[in-house]
């Protein structure tokens, strides 16, 4: 961060709180206006804190990495726009360009470089300021974020919130999803993907905006962290299926369907995911045991003298060796590290959010009973939703992790998404309770 942050910054903040004033109206009703310049906020303080955190106790990182790359290609503009632009479009190699690329190491990395895409391009708008990039990547997150908030509350409107503390207040999501990263963007896609399936498919309405926004989502998904998208779609379908089949009036039709719904949900989610990732050296199914282990073991190392690797079993290449370790994998992302696990203050927000999923869930299964609780999920679309995408995405970041310095980072598109069917499945329990209260209070009386 330089000067010039402390002058632009509050210039383009003054811009996007203007911006975020005249949409609101549109965006809002009477229960969800009071949270959307307050979670806004929280976006921006999110972006700015993760920038000072990443210079001043980390000395550096993948934040200031895509900075360096944007300055690049800014000087780039300054000498020749047209060899700026070349830079951002250049899919391959161009000796035009040449000198430029061999400035930049993500150039032939394909994430990586397309995050410098967006935030280059950004900066051509803002005097390539990070900190008005990071403001830009948290007003892009948060439209997303929102997006993903009035869906839950449309479909719940009973627990709007607690869904905002869900969506909004968790730590690790608004401070690792703010800022000038990877993280940002899917957090935002993600949340406008949710929209998109939500409106698209079981409402059938705002169907414009819900193509255009959901493609866009889904895009940026495949382009930045297509094993998101991979790890929504089966969960999304079944969902699609189970609102829709909720609606057919005929019990005996509706019982009948069902199986068919979830088998064609199950068989489509798979299919696509498989051919999201054909021929992709890092996520193709094919490969994703062998790419697994060798992620495990390369930040388990990393981490390992640090104190803060996790070992949750042997992955030796195989699907299956991943099957074996998945209920530990679902373990170490839900609700780890434990408090005595922490060893910087990162990591112990990041503990004390796992005590809170822990608590949680297991005081409504107490509360409810197991088998009453497992049936609650079953009846609850939403909350099916939610439990299943959070465990095969908790499957996928806790066999890939291996340290919980970047578990952190990788498991926030899940914890909005848990903590939420947590609060519906909560109040969904709170419902069977009341009536067996008001039973015993007549035969008492």
């Amino acid at each position: 961060m330089e000067l010039t942050d402390l002058f632009l910054a509050p210039l383009y903040l003054a811009l996007f709180y203007g911006l975020a004033l005249w949409v609101r109206p549109q965006v809002t009703n009477v229960y969800t206006k009071p949270y959307f310049i307050p979670a806004l906020t929280l976006k921006f303080v999110g972006a700015i804190a993760l920038g000072l955190i990443y210079q001043f106790y980390y000395g550096g990182g993948d934040t200031f990495n895509y900075y360096v790359h944007t300055k690049v290609i800014s000087q780039a503009f300054s000498e020749s726009p047209s060899l700026g632009w070349k830079l951002i479009t250049a899919t391959d190699y161009d000796p035009d360009i040449a000198r430029y690329i061999a400035r930049m190491f993500w150039f032939y990395a394909k994430t990586e470089y397309f995050v410098v895409r967006i935030a280059a391009f950004i900066g051509l708008f803002c005097f390539n300021n990070y900190s008005v990039m990071a403001l830009t990547f948290a007003l892009i997150s948060f439209s997303g974020i929102w997006a993903m908030y009035i869906t839950f509350a449309r479909i719940y409107p009973a627990a709007y919130k607690e869904l905002a503390i869900a969506v909004f207040f968790l730590p690790s999501v608004f401070f690792w999803g703010s800022g000038l990263m990877k993280d940002s963007l899917c957090m935002g896609a993600l949340g406008w993907v949710f929209y998109g399936f939500y409106h698209l498919f079981i409402e059938r309405r705002s169907v414009v905006l819900s193509v255009v926004m959901g493609g866009l989502g889904m895009y940026l998904l495949v382009m930045v962290k297509v094993y998101i998208l991979m790890s929504f779609l089966a969960p999304g379908l079944l969902w699609v299926f189970n609102e829709n089949n909720r609606r057919i009036k005929n019990a005996t039709t509706r019982m009948l369907l069902k199986p068919l719904f979830l088998g064609i949900g199950v068989v489509v989610g798979v299919v696509g995911a498989t051919n999201l990732t054909a021929g992709d050296e890092r996520f193709d199914v094919e490969n994703i045991g062998e790419r697994t282990k060798i992620n495990q073991t390369a930040l388990y190392e990393r981490a390992r003298d640090k104190g803060s690797g996790y070992n949750i079993g042997t992955i030796d290449g195989s699907v299956g060796s991943i099957l074996r370790v998945a209920p530990q994998a679902v373990v170490v992302s839900l609700y780890r590290p434990f408090l005595w696990e922490a060893r910087n203050p990162v990591m112990m927000l990041s503990a004390l959010e796992a005590l809170w999923f822990t608590v949680v869930t297991v005081r409504i299964f107490v509360r409810t009973g197991f088998m009453r609780t497992l049936r609650l999920i079953a009846s609850q679309p939403l909350v099916t939703l939610c439990f299943i995408f959070s465990i095969i995405f908790a499957i996928g970041v806790g066999t890939n992790s291996g340290n919980f310095g970047t578990l952190v980072r990788y498991k926030i598109p899940l914890m909005p998404f848990y903590a939420a069917g947590l609060y519906v499945l909560q109040a969904e329990a709170n419902k069977l309770k009341r009536p067996a209260r008001a039973r015993r209070t007549a035969l008492s009386a």
